[in-house]
């Protein structure tokens, strides 16, 4: 889309980043919640304190599943096993590593259907919160479009175009964070 002045082509650059923030964030809390199966992203960005630096678990070795709900990671430096050992117990991941002193096993167990709800109320509100996220991005890019034309840099006819066209940018990153949410939820819930 052509752009009237600057201005509003930046108003429509941090509308368009805010949004894609929101929704990455989003993806990644989705990949954190644990649905009965092993990820290693639930383990790689944990810090561990190696020689004073703090260092994350995947610099540190290799993290594989070698079944659907089993999480191994074996280091390259076997001297370190202990404590990687001691900062997963510190992460509260939920899960006891199995140190046998080669690799640490991580056995994940089979969710209660209690749980497999919980776990779709979280993705729900998270869901909703970033629907909050947009909308607020929505309101900051109005607000300055706002500016635009009080300031009368760009025709009223152009700044009522350049609303639609933020309210149908909205109603995709709607429709899309819905469609995000159904996955994730119909992950949790299958057995």
């Amino acid at each position: 889309m052509n752009y009237a002045n600057p201005q509003i082509e930046e108003i429509f650059l941090e509308f368009d980043m805010d949004c894609e923030k929101a929704i990455e964030y989003m993806k990644g809390e989705f990949n954190l919640m644990r649905a009965g199966r092993a990820n290693p992203k639930l383990v790689e960005n944990i810090k561990v304190d190696y020689y004073g630096a703090m260092t994350p678990i995947n610099q540190m070795g290799n993290i594989s599943i070698p079944e659907p709900r089993c999480l191994l990671i074996s280091l390259w430096d076997k001297s370190a096993l202990k404590l990687v050992e001691k900062a997963i117990l510190a992460a509260n991941i939920g899960v006891t590593p199995q140190n046998d002193g080669t690799v640490i096993r991580l056995t994940f167990p089979v969710l209660t259907e209690e749980r497999r709800r919980d776990l779709v109320k979280q993705v729900k509100k998270l869901a909703e919160e970033t629907k909050v996220v947009l909308r607020n991005a929505r309101r900051d890019a109005m607000d300055g479009l706002k500016k635009e034309k009080n300031a009368k840099t760009v025709s009223e006819d152009l700044i009522a175009d350049y609303e639609k066209e933020i309210d149908k940018r909205l109603a995709k990153l709607i429709e899309t964070i819905d469609r995000l949410a159904k996955e994730k939820e119909v992950d949790v819930m299958s057995v």
